[in-house]
């Protein structure tokens, strides 16, 4: 039987998958300035795949990187927070 409207085969992972879920991973783990990076371009690939009806696979790792850079930009501002007390506040 046949499924009307589904596409046959796999769909294609989207180009920048891999390349958001690296950079989401990198700010969270050791380089928080790439949380924003991550976060934009995983929003910008998650518009896509959703445009796409389906044409796009890699949602799971698209969306697991984008939360990672949002935690990372969170992590980052919060630490710049911690080191300006720090370093405003003298021998406390």
């Amino acid at each position: 039987m046949v499924i009307p409207n589904q596409p046959i085969g796999q769909p294609v992972e989207h180009p920048r998958a891999t390349a958001v879920l690296f950079l989401g991973a990198a700010s969270v783990l050791c380089c928080g300035v790439l949380g924003p990076v991550a976060w934009a371009m995983g929003k910008r690939a998650l518009d896509q795949i959703e445009e796409s009806n389906g044409g796009y696979g890699g949602r799971v790792q698209v969306v697991v990187g984008y939360i990672l850079g949002i935690i990372g930009t969170i992590l980052m501002i919060v630490f710049a927070l911690l080191y300006l007390m720090i370093l405003l506040g003298g021998n406390a």
